[in-house]
C-alpha cells in the first residue's frame, strides 16, 4: 500500500502561484510514479502532470505546459506541484496519485490516490 498526503491548497488571485506538496509512503512508494490531477466539479478528472522514477521523464498537459512544473525529491517519496500564473480555469480539487506503471497519463492507471486538495484561483 502506499499512502499519500497532500498539502499546499489554498485561495489566491489570478496570476499568483501555489506550491502543492505530496508526501508518500509505503512500500515501492519512492519508485512508482507520481501523477497529479485535478477535478473541478461536474466535470472528469483531468489529467496535469506526472513524473516517472524509473524513466526520469515528465509529463505536462498542454493546458498547464510553461506555468506548472513538477519536482521530485532524490529520495523519490516527495513530489511538488509549483504552479505559477494561475488562472480562474485552474480553479480545482487537486489530487496527487502513485502507481507503478512508467509512463501512466490517465487517471484509471493509478491505484493510489491523495485525499485531494482545494486550489481556488479568483479574477
Amino acid at each position: 500500500q502506499v499512502h499519500l498526503v497532500e498539502s499546499g491548497g489554498g485561495s489566491v488571485q489570478a496570476g499568483g502561484s501555489l506550491r502543492l506538496s505530496c508526501a508518500a509512503s509505503g512500500r515501492a512508494a519512492s519508485s512508482n510514479t507520481m501523477g497529479w490531477f485535478r477535478q473541478a466539479p461536474g466535470k472528469e478528472r483531468e489529467f496535469v502532470g506526472a513524473h516517472s522514477w524509473s524513466t526520469g521523464r515528465y509529463y505536462y498537459a498542454d493546458s498547464v505546459k510553461g506555468r506548472f512544473t513538477i519536482a521530485r525529491d532524490n529520495a523519490g517519496n516527495m513530489a511538488h506541484l509549483q504552479m505559477n500564473s494561475l488562472k480562474p480555469e485552474d480553479t480545482a480539487v487537486y489530487y496527487c496519485a502513485s502507481t507503478s506503471i512508467p509512463s501512466a497519463v490517465r487517471a484509471a492507471q493509478y491505484i493510489y490516490w491523495g485525499q485531494g486538495t482545494q486550489v481556488t484561483v479568483s479574477s
